[in-house]
Parts: structure tokens; C-alpha cells; sequence
């Protein structure tokens, strides 16, 4: 494959096969179990839960990781990695933080070894203003530092420097930088935007970072999953991780201080997660670099092998690569013909580069993002990317606005043989608007209901279920925060509370109390 030079497609069909086909390719692995296994809500996007043992512990899960040139400062690359899928905004009162025993890693490739030139570490730290509370704030949170903040975190940066897959030197490059919290509510977090600014710091040599909840900027239909078997494809195109979101590592580094020089621009990405065991011994637990690879190019039995390697033993997976399970599925159930093996195109996408694109001289086969940092931002990103001539786009790294869906199915499918396919998922954008500035993805969506919330005044029902208007009208602003920042259980504790202490009350002022 070589790079594009022109855009081709402006338009494409979605005929019901090709949406089928595309959630074969959102969970390939399931798929093969067949429609007796199917259970609603199981399927995986990008990396979120996308092997055995990872699924068990969101907080050291890698979602995503995206690299590219920053639109606003092209002389500089912006890397984001996601952690803990599948964020539930109201999930309260213990929100989503970042693990204490984790060693949030990004690593850079400058020379196309397959081993790491640079690794970026993120540690984390707890704090709690008072343990004698539930609650995740104590009254409106209006900045980073307000007291009513009650649980925070902050974190360190340190560089390190590698030579032949040892650390030749570390340097620490930021700490107690603060995180941005969850963003529980609008009673709780007016203003989160403020909040989300404050969290971005500027860090020596030039540097920025951020860390806190995003909104997840993955988007697919996951929901043709469920109509692969017999379904009348009446609900397509709805992007299922509309609502939920991640936690964010964003960093933005001068190009110059990633790439091995100006001859040689292409730099390889892939995030990591360590955890450190009862022994304070530190174990990798995740790993991502190119979307959806460990989903549905790795049959389950490589999972998590793959989760605790690293790039320089990728031959040992070569063949899921060569010989892709998922083309024969779909040629098995929709008669879409499987292109010919060996897959040598699909070996540029995951595993050398694209040639003439972001394939570095002598580069050695391994799987992660390569970014061909000398290649300029557009101004109008096409969400193809290389397949329709935006060499700027994925697979040369990967961008927020980058369907990565659809052009890795139709990659499979044999778009670089020459077989032109225009499969997808009819989600062709993020349910949020990305920013145009550091670090670009969207606000979190916050733990309250505000659509739901505006229904219910206008049919008329006041209080938590309809009918408690007479209590709640005596409520003032600080009982409500408080109704706000708890969730579950807590709230119909507190509403219950409330109405006991409100009947005493009563009583004991027409003098009836006698106990």
C-alpha cells in the first residue's frame, strides 16, 4: 500500500450487509461463539474490556490511545491515552479515579526498533479532606482547590530514557499536578469548564499536560451487534457509547523532542499499565496501541498474552495478522468473499507503516500507532483519513475524528487489495464536539439528568418521584447540593431521613410527640 494523494470518496452507501458486517467486526471474537452465547451489552469497543483478565480491573484497562501533529501547534504532537471504559456519569457516591498501584505508561519508538526510545509515566495519589463523610464533595465545587472538594487526586510525570530496552536515564518532569474530578453534577460542578482549564498545566521544556474524566471520544454502533442474528436493522447508526465516559492522560510535546530527527519523522505509540502486586513488584496488565487489534484480531487464547508483551516479540502473533479470523466470518454468514492470505496489507496497516507514508527506514514489524510527525494537520480532517486522501489522518496515527471503524473494516475486508468496499456503521462522528484546543477531547457528561430532569417539571412532578412537592419545597440550596452529590441508595436515605425528621418535627411543634 502507498499513500493517497488525492481524495477519492465523498459519498457511500450503507446497505443493510455492510451494517451487519461492521458489527461483526465490533466483536469479532464473539461472533464465533454463536447466537446461542449472545448476551446483550457484552460486546467491546476499541480495547474496553477486550480480553479475559483486563475485564475485571477498568481501572488499569486501556480504551484508546491517539497521536497526532496538534492542529493549533504543528510543530507539536499531542498524545492521549484512555483508561476505565464505560463510565456511568451518575455512579456514585465513590466515583471514577485512577489507581494509586498503577504505572500509567505512554512509550515512544523513534527509531523503529520496536523498542522504546522514551516512556512518559503517569503515578497518582489520593487525598481526602474528611473521611467522615460519603459524599464526593460538600457543597459547590468552583475550582481545583475549593474545600467542598472533598476527594482529589494529583500526579507526577517522569521521563524516562532508554537504550536497547534498558533505562539509561530519569528525569522528573512535573508533580502534584491536580486532576480534573468526575464531573458529578450541575448542582455540584456548575461550571465544570473552569474546572476542566484549571486541570490543564504547562509543564517544563515546553510541555503540556492534563488528566482528569473525558467524554469517550470512541464512537460505533454496537447496537447492530444485536441484529447480526435475524434482526430487521430498524435501529441502526445510534453511537452506543453516547453518555459514557473515560479517564484521560493528554500530553503535548514539541515534534523535536519524539522524532529521531528531521530525516527520519515517524514515531511509534502504545500505551501501558502496570500494576504492582502484594510482592511491590510491577506487572504489565494492559496494552494498546492500534484500535481493535487485541478486539478481534487476537483470538482469545492470545489476549492476554499479548496485554503483558511488548512490541519487539510481536512475531509471535504475526499469523492472526496474515490470517485474519474475521474476514471468514463474514464471508461465512453475509457470502462477502474473504480477500486472499497471506494478508501482507494488513501487515503495513498494524505492524510496519504505510509505505511512503509513516514506514520508518528498517523498521522493525511491531503494533502500535507511527506518526509521521512532519505531515501537517488540515484544516478539514476527513474522517477516512488515508482512504480518502487525508494522509494526515489514520492509520499515520489517529485522531479524535477519525473513524477508525470503518476504515479498519474496510480494511480488512480488502480495501488495499483492491477490493472497494464502503462498509460501516452509520456513525460516521462523536455525539460531542471535540475542542480546538489542548487537550481537545470533550467534557465528561455529567452525573445529572438535565433532559430528564426538564421532562418531569413539565409534566408537572416537583419532587424526586412526583410526590414529595410539599417536602421538598421547604428544602433550601443546601439540601438539594446534597441530594445532587449522592446517587442510589443514598438518595432515598437521605429523602427518607428527611421525611422522618420532618413528621418528628411536626409532631413535636403540636406537642403529639411523647416518645
Amino acid at each position: 500500500m502507498t499513500a493517497h494523494t488525492s481524495s477519492g470518496r465523498t459519498r457511500r452507501r450503507r446497505g443493510s450487509v455492510a451494517l451487519l458486517a461492521c458489527g461483526a467486526l465490533a466483536a469479532g471474537g464473539l461472533a464465533a461463539a454463536g447466537a446461542g452465547m449472545l448476551q446483550p451489552r457484552t460486546a467491546a469497543a476499541a480495547s474496553h474490556r477486550e480480553a479475559p483478565l483486563i475485564s475485571g480491573q477498568p481501572q488499569f484497562d486501556n480504551t484508546d490511545v491517539y497521536a497526532f501533529v496538534s492542529p493549533d501547534h504543528p510543530d507539536s504532537t499531542t498524545l492521549v491515552a484512555n483508561w476505565l471504559p464505560f463510565q456511568e456519569p451518575g455512579g456514585g457516591p465513590n466515583f471514577y479515579a485512577f489507581a494509586e498501584d498503577a504505572r500509567y505508561d505512554i512509550h515512544i519508538d523513534s527509531d523503529g526498533d520496536a523498542q522504546d526510545d522514551l516512556l512518559y509515566r503517569f503515578t497518582f495519589k489520593d487525598h481526602r479532606k474528611n473521611d467522615r463523610t460519603f459524599l464526593y464533595n460538600t457543597g459547590a465545587v468552583e475550582s481545583l482547590d475549593d474545600p467542598d472538594l472533598n476527594f482529589t487526586q494529583s500526579y507526577d510525570i517522569e521521563l524516562l530514557r532508554l537504550k536497547h530496552g534498558k533505562v539509561a536515564s530519569r528525569h522528573e518532569l512535573a508533580s502534584d499536578l491536580p486532576v480534573a474530578p468526575s464531573n458529578v453534577g450541575k448542582a455540584s460542578m456548575p461550571d465544570y469548564q473552569k474546572l476542566r482549564d484549571q486541570a490543564v498545566r504547562e509543564v517544563s521544556g515546553g510541555l503540556k499536560a492534563f488528566a482528569g474524566q473525558a467524554d469517550d471520544p470512541f464512537f460505533l454502533d454496537l447496537r447492530v451487534f444485536d441484529l447480526l442474528y435475524g434482526g430487521d436493522l430498524s435501529e441502526v447508526g445510534n453511537d452506543t457509547l453516547k453518555g459514557y465516559n473515560v479517564n484521560t492522560i493528554a500530553l503535548q510535546v514539541p515534534s523535536s523532542y519524539l522524532r529521531e530527527s528531521e530525516k527520519q519523522p515517524v514515531v511509534g505509540v502504545y500505551a501501558t499499565t502496570e500494576r504492582k502486586n502484594a510482592q511491590g513488584e510491577w506487572t504489565r496488565v494492559s496494552r494498546l496501541g492500534m484500535p481493535l487489534v487485541n478486539e478481534v484480531v487476537n483470538p482469545v487464547g492470545d489476549k492476554d498474552k499479548f496485554n503483558a508483551s511488548s512490541p519487539e516479540n510481536d512475531g509471535d502473533f504475526l499469523k492472526n495478522v496474515t490470517e485474519p479470523e474475521l474476514p471468514k466470518l463474514i464471508e461465512g454468514i453475509y457470502k462477502i468473499k474473504a480477500p486472499a492470505e497471506p494478508r501482507d496489507d494488513l501487515v503495513s496497516v498494524f505492524l510496519t507503516g504505510v509505505k511512503d507514508l509513516n514506514q520508518p527506514p528498517g523498521g522493525k514489524p511491531s503494533e502500535m500507532l507511527r506518526l509521521n510527525t512532519s505531515i501537517k494537520p488540515t484544516a478539514e480532517p476527513k474522517r477516512l483519513g488515508v482512504l480518502d486522501g487525508d494522509n494526515a489522518g489514520f492509520p499515520n496515527g489517529r485522531r479524535l475524528t477519525d473513524d477508525v471503524l470503518d476504515i479498519a473494516l474496510q480494511a480488512v475486508e480488502g480495501e488495499l487489495v483492491g477490493t472497494k468496499n464502503d462498509l460501516g456503521d452509520a456513525v460516521d462522528a462523536n455525539d460531542k464536539e471535540f475542542g480546538g484546543t489542548f487537550p481537545y477531547v470533550a467534557l465528561p457528561t455529567a452525573g445529572s439528568d438535565t433532559k430528564a430532569a426538564a421532562a418531569a417539571t413539565k409534566s408537572g412532578a416537583t419532587g424526586l418521584n412526583g410526590g414529595l412537592s410539599s417536602i421538598t419545597a421547604a428544602w433550601d440550596d443546601d439540601t438539594v447540593m446534597l441530594v445532587s452529590a449522592a446517587s442510589g441508595a443514598g438518595c432515598v436515605l437521605l429523602v427518607g431521613l428527611g421525611t422522618a425528621w420532618l413528621r418528628a418535627r411536626r409532631r413535636s411543634d403540636s406537642g403529639s410527640w411523647l416518645g
